[in-house]
Formats: C-alpha cells, structure tokens, sequence
C-alpha cells in the first residue's frame, strides 16, 4: 500500500463565465499538461501536480459556486487500500467482464460541521481490469448540491492499476455558507462503464 498525494495549486475566479488553464513544468514526472477551470463565480481549480514517483496524472476541473463562493478545495490525496488480486477476489471478478469500476463507500467527513470548516470528501473504489498491469483512465466526480442547486462540481482525472483506492477532495466551507442538508454524489467513471453513490453532510 502506499499513498500518493497531489498538490492542487488553487486559486478563485470572480468572474462569471471566465476560465482559464495551468500549464505545468515538464520536469513534474507524472503530472498533468495542464489544468481546465470551471467557469464558474468563485470557481476554485489548478493543476494536479503528482508526487515524485508517482504514476497518478490528470487535473482537476470545476469550482465552487453559490453557497460555497468563497469556499477552497485543497489538496487531493489517494491510498490504495487492495492490491489488484486482494480486489478481484472480494468480487469474484472474471476477466470476461472486462474494466469494472465498483464504489464501496462515499463519505463526507465530519457529517456535521459548520461556515468556516473543513469537509473531507472521501470515495473509496474498486477498479478491476483484464490486465492488472495496465494503467485504466479515471474521473472522480463529486457534485454538491444545496436545496437541488448545484453548489460545486470538482473533478479530478486520475489513472490507476486494478486495485482498490481511497481518495479524497478536501472542501474548505466559507465563513458565511449557507446552512442546511449537502447532497454529495460522488461518481467514478471510466471509459466504458461508472458507478455512483449518494451521501450528505450538514451544515450548522
């Protein structure tokens, strides 16, 4: 097991319907090209730069928007938790069933909280493929909503061996969030097939 934690470098856009890109140095190994920002007010995104060594590569895209301007996503982090055969074997998994991506758990941590704290949004998946070995192209979509309105979109694009990861989105909530019941749909897909799972957290 081993953990790989990407620097985001973050910074907010205040105008509707901007967006920009980070183009990162080549001497990064395994980091992204460069890093799409959601257009949205108060957007907060910025490049993935992976760790040394680290096979992880991608950027994240989206904001924070309405309840959550003025919020930041800080740093994202992910563990693997089972190696390729651990993974196939809780599953039962055959090869004939081609790449299959299986969330196990999604969380936000601490469930309760209020303006001001941090929310860690947590997925933990089950990526199994044919080819162990083979380096499988992910997104981690987590969408906040408040009251059905969209409230912030992160999304990270990552590539993984078959194996069984935690990741983790920390959302730091402005000092003036609105108050109420988050709906957090956490998403992870792949290029032929996704799974979703829904939590919540409440702000006080």
């Amino acid at each position: 097991m081993y953990l790989r934690i990407v620097s985001v470098v973050t910074f907010l856009m205040f105008i509707l319907g901007m967006s920009g890109c980070a183009t990162i140095p080549e001497e990064h190994q395994g980091a992204a090209t460069g890093a799409g920002i959601g257009a949205l007010a108060g957007a907060v995104g910025g490049a993935l730069i992976a760790g040394e060594g680290s096979k992880t590569k991608g950027a994240i895209i989206g904001g924070l928007a309405g309840a959550l301007v003025g919020g930041v996503i800080g740093n994202y982090t992910v563990d693997q938790k089972k190696s390729a055969p651990e993974t196939a074997t809780k599953y039962n998994y055959q090869s004939s069933a081609g790449t299959v991506v299986r969330i196990e758990e999604a969380l936000a941590k601490p469930a309760r909280v209020r303006p001001g704290d941090k929310v860690d949004l947590e997925a933990t998946y089950a990526v199994m493929t044919p080819y162990p070995n083979t380096q499988v192209n992910i997104t981690e979509a987590r969408e906040v909503r408040l009251n059905n309105e969209l409230v912030g979109n992160p999304e990270v694009n990552v590539s993984h061996a078959a194996g069984t990861y935690t990741s983790s989105v920390p959302l730091f909530l402005p000092a003036d969030a609105r108050k109420g019941t988050y709906k957090v749909i956490t998403t992870i897909k792949t290029d032929v097939g996704r799974d979703s799972r829904e939590t919540s957290f409440i702000v006080q």
